[in-house]
């Protein structure tokens, strides 16, 4: 292990430290700048003042010249611009800038030249001719110790300006020195100590450490790494007890998983509920580890179970318990919220059936096959031994039987719809056989009771007259029993209705010798295969009425697709009057049609004359094109 600093650590971040460091290095750097701008200002307004001085010996000479030879107003303006000249080296000029250093040399030297002029201005005011030169070369020697004055203290002021640029440059080498190292002891060392500490791990030194001598970012990660390599090594020290406990849990999920599967599959390729019991009870015997298994199924109060399919079971059990009685015995005393529970199965006196203790078994699982808070039987598990059944396994016997509540539950629904189909199926045929034979039938009977009269009469033509009656209403009931065989024998087999509608048109044409015109048009949904047998059954009712009544020549059928279905039949024959309509028949005929179109919630309607033959509609709903939709997708 890495040892640990001595240093105590600092409690600043990382980011502090080189704020501060970089800030107390700025203010050393903008102080120094500072101070070398205001020199160099101060050089300057020395510099400017040595010109003014210069210029001011010139204009010395000068005026003692137009002295002597100018005018008066000449001299006034000239010792006017004199006096500018001193009154700006006394007050200084910040914007040239022009400065007289403040020391104690500069002060007199000026103060000599101040006074050297104004006698010098004061006699050239009074009397030019008598200022004698000696006194401007005076005045011009003051001048000259002024500005050497002014000239010496700006070697100090230079050589001291010269100095801080050393001493600049050598704070720029300290701050990079400084930056340099501080980077080092905050940056470079703490990164390298998480290397060393990184390429240790890697070579499976999982006990490295690195010392944390701070409380800043890299204090922190140092801690972190520190914290991390102590959790690899305690995880290193149980990883191969955590791995083979993982590897043990995985496996009974994976087992768990596969026993859903398996029983999923075999409820869903179960045909009968006895397959699916047999199938069953051997799966969940194996899945359990039982010794025996059996399903039972209850009643609807629950008063009595009985066996559907045993797995192992003794002959001698399997025989006697093949119906039990609720309270009986340990099993079928099951709540809808009791859930899997572990019986002990010890001899009772209370208990009528004593077959598990006979048959050596000494533990009973008990699982409640329960859907939508209602019990519909047990699964019983018998053990020769004790039984441990844990949360797991409780909650997969839970799952198992609730799998076969759902199959069984499905098979039942799938039996009743079957007798649905059928009860319907044989209600279609009777309301046929009543609509249409039962009919014939008793025309036929009421006209075997007037042959039975005129045979007694002995009136031969009656009985003529009343045989061909009979004869052609044999005829018909043949031809109602053929065209009640051809409707029922006609079913939809693809999801388009058109090859249905040519098979009705075509057996139709084959009967009757009638030639039809189908027409479709249009695109639209397909129907549903319920809704396309009604279809049929109508358009065959149509085309009935049309071969029993119309005495046509052609028939046409048209079918409309979209927007919404629509289905017409007409032909050239007699028509009748709808409104006025009595024949028994027509109004069987329209009322059959009326009801079927009333199934699937379509319409009919029918237009008809005498002589301009008769037109029948059948228009469906637009919703059914949304259902149709709703199914294909």
């Amino acid at each position: 292990m890495t040892q640990q600093g001595n240093v105590r650590a600092s409690k600043w971040p990382l980011a502090v430290k080189l704020l501060v460091i970089a800030f107390s290095l700025l203010s050393l750097a903008l102080a120094a700048i500072g101070l070398t701008l205001w020199m160099t200002w101060h050089l300057e307004g020395g510099a400017a003042a040595v010109n003014e001085a210069g210029r001011m010996r010139m204009q010395a000479y000068r005026l003692a010249l137009e002295a002597r030879t100018g005018t008066h107003d000449e001299v006034v303006r000239r010792i006017t611009v004199f006096d500018a000249s001193v009154a700006t080296l006394g007050s200084g000029d910040p914007a040239r800038p022009l400065f007289i250093p403040l020391t104690e040399a500069t002060r007199e030297h000026f103060a000599e030249v101040r006074a050297e002029w104004q006698a010098l201005r004061a006699g050239w005011l009074s009397d030019p001719a008598r200022v004698p030169l000696s006194s401007v070369d005076t005045f011009v020697s003051a001048i000259d110790d002024f500005v050497a004055s002014i000239e010496a203290q700006m070697s100090r002021s230079t050589a001291i300006l010269n100095a801080v640029q050393f001493a600049m440059l050598a704070l720029a080498i300290g701050t990079v020195v400084a930056l340099l190292y501080a980077g080092y002891i905050f940056v470079v060392d703490p990164v390298a100590q998480l290397q060393r500490g990184l390429a240790r791990v890697e070579q499976g030194e999982l006990d490295a450490r690195v010392a944390v001598t701070s409380n800043d970012e890299f204090g922190q990660l140092g801690d972190g790494f520190n914290r991390m390599t102590a959790k690899l090594q305690a995880l290193y020290h149980d990883l191969e007890d955590k791995v083979r406990e993982k590897t043990a849990g995985l496996e009974q999920k994976s087992q768990r998983l596969a026993a859903l599967y398996d029983a999923s599959a075999l409820v869903g390729a179960a045909g009968s509920l006895d397959e699916l019991a047999r199938g069953f009870v051997r799966r969940v015997r194996e899945i359990a580890r039982a010794d025996a298994a059996m399903i039972r199924w209850s009643d609807e109060g629950n008063r009595r179970f009985l066996m559907l399919a045993g797995d192992s079971l003794p002959e001698a059990m399997a025989r006697n318990e093949q119906c039990v009685d609720a309270g009986t015995c340990h099993c079928g005393r099951l709540q809808p919220h009791s859930g899997v529970r572990v019986i002990a199965i010890r001899a009772h006196p209370d208990m009528g059936f004593d077959h598990c203790v006979a048959a050596g078994y000494r533990t009973l699982v008990s699982v409640p096959i329960a859907l939508h808070q209602r019990v519909l039987g047990e699964v019983d598990l018998f053990y020769y031994g004790e039984a441990a059944i844990g949360d797991e396994d409780r909650s997969l016997l839970e799952a198992l039987a609730s799998h076969l509540a759902t199959a069984m539950e499905g098979l039942r629904a799938a039996a009743l719809d079957v007798e649905a189909a059928v009860a319907q199926e044989r209600g279609l045929l009777a309301q046929e056989l009543h609509d249409s034979i039962a009919q014939s039938l008793a025309f036929l009977k009421i006209q075997v009771g007037l042959l039975r009269d005129a045979v007694a009469r002995s009136d031969a033509a009656a009985v003529g007259r009343i045989i061909g009656e009979l004869d052609a209403g044999v005829r018909e009931s043949y031809s109602d029993v053929r065209e009640l065989l051809v409707h029922f024998r006609t079913r939809t087999r693809d999801e388009d209705i058109e090859p249905a509608l040519r098979t009705t048109l075509s057996k139709f044409e084959h009967q009757t010798g009638l030639r039809v015109q189908l027409s479709v048009e249009g695109h639209g949904l397909p129907l549903d295969p319920a809704v396309q047998v009604q279809v049929l059954h109508v358009l065959q009712e149509a085309l009935s009425n049309v071969r029993k009544h119309a005495g046509a020549t052609r028939v046409w059928l048209d079918v409309q697709q979209s927007p919404c279905w629509r289905f017409e039949v007409r032909d050239d024959g007699a028509g009748f009057d709808v409104a006025a309509a009595d024949c028994v028949e027509t109004r069987v005929g329209l009322r059959i049609m009326r009801e079927r179109a009333q199934r699937i919630g379509a319409q009919v309607s029918i237009e008809s004359a005498p002589g301009a033959g008769s037109r029948v509609v059948l228009t469906l709903p637009p919703q059914l094109r949304a259902t149709a939709l709703g199914e294909a997708a």
